[in-house]
């Protein structure tokens, strides 16, 4: 079994035991249940979703399986605990989907670079990452006359896919490149007049054993230390 990173348009291969493979039709990345648990006040009222720390990097986690994702969780835990690094998981702070649109612009304007990170569903984002580009990258704002709260701003796409690389090819499962489902994230960023960056694809990631998976977390530490040096 072969494990893959894609880092700087470079496929690097890795053996990796192979595991039981759980099927869920149209998931790419099949984890386990959706965990609706909110965070919340004593009382039963929600946490408030207000000010925050500017971050030089911000990572827009949308796993809806947040804390049974172990390549999520590994990937996230690789990169944490760098300075000038914060994550938010939309799916902890958003469990019902009612967005807060405002709080979430006020975020994403601090930060020199913003980082989606989710598993591929789909052939694209997860429902509440795709929800979130609607309702927070509206007109006036990310894009069109005055949109250019995000221009300059840089953006790094990181998923995980359940397939091997060989699954996205002509004759493969998916019947295409992986590079044929690019160009709607590629595009969503570009669009806001945002710089792309070389993404990460980690493929087979719930096949993966600890040490693979922790040795594409090294490669996501590298690049957003990397950055956080120049940047920060």
């Amino acid at each position: 079994m072969e494990m893959s990173v894609r880092t700087h348009g470079t496929l690097v291969q890795r053996r990796a035991r192979a595991r039981p493979v759980r099927r869920t039709a149209g998931i790419d990345d099949p984890i386990g249940n959706l965990s609706r648990a909110a965070h919340r006040r004593p009382g039963g009222r929600p946490a408030a979703r207000g000010p925050h720390n500017p971050a030089v990097i911000l990572i827009l986690y949308a796993h809806p399986h947040p804390r049974r994702s172990s390549a999520g969780r590994t990937l996230l835990d690789g990169v944490r605990d760098l300075d000038g690094v914060t994550v938010h998981s939309l799916y902890d702070a958003y469990p019902d989907f009612a967005i807060d649109s405002a709080a979430e612009r006020e975020r994403i304007g601090a930060a020199r670079l913003v980082v989606w990170q989710h598993p591929l569903y789909w052939y694209g984002v997860p429902a509440l990452l795709k929800l979130w580009w609607e309702q927070v990258l509206v007109h006036g704002w990310a894009y069109g006359d005055g949109g250019n709260a995000l221009s300059g701003k840089d953006c790094l796409w990181v998923t995980t896919t359940g397939a091997l690389p060989d699954a996205y090819s002509d004759n493969g499962v998916h019947g295409h490149p992986f590079e044929v489902f690019v160009p709607p994230v590629r595009q969503t960023a570009r669009f806001c007049g945002m710089n792309w960056l070389d993404p990460i694809v980690v493929h087979g990631a719930h096949r993966l054993q600890p040490e693979a998976l922790r040795a594409a977390a090294s490669q996501y530490r590298s690049r957003l230390a990397a950055y956080v040096e120049r940047h920060g």
